[in-house]
């Protein structure tokens, strides 16, 4: 299993957003070259955390991006969702409902859930 580039990039800035303990904001700029990468494909990631309400953009000369109200409670499923999309990671195709193995796919896939829901970027500064 797993998860794109953009959720890595996802999670990474937002525990660069935790760290700084700020209210200013933080140019894509500053958190593409954290990562190393394209300030526009970060821009397009950001822009789905902030579609989620998880960060909040500000525009202008100064602006880039903050933490929304109550980010200590957003799990990592959370980013991962808001990413990722929700959809099931396992899709068995042409046999339905009562099929054995995506019975135990399903099973798992809640497990990894429950545990990533524990987790926020909170718990990691």
């Amino acid at each position: 299993m797993k998860f794109s580039k953009a959720t890595n990039y996802a999670l990474h800035s937002m525990l660069h957003l935790a760290a700084t303990k700020s209210n200013t904001p933080v140019g894509v700029q500053v958190l593409a070259k954290k990562q190393d990468i394209s300030p526009t494909y970060l821009s397009k990631i950001l822009t789905k955390l902030a579609k989620e309400g998880m960060i909040n953009s500000v525009s202008g000369a100064n602006g880039g991006y903050t933490l929304s109200h109550g980010w200590e409670s957003i799990s990592f499923l959370d980013i991962i969702h808001a990413i990722e999309g929700k959809s099931s990671l396992f899709a068995c195709y042409n046999h339905g409902p009562g099929c054995p193995i995506q019975k135990v796919m399903l099973n798992s896939e809640v497990k990894m859930e429950e545990e990533l829901k524990k987790y926020t970027i909170a718990d990691l500064i």
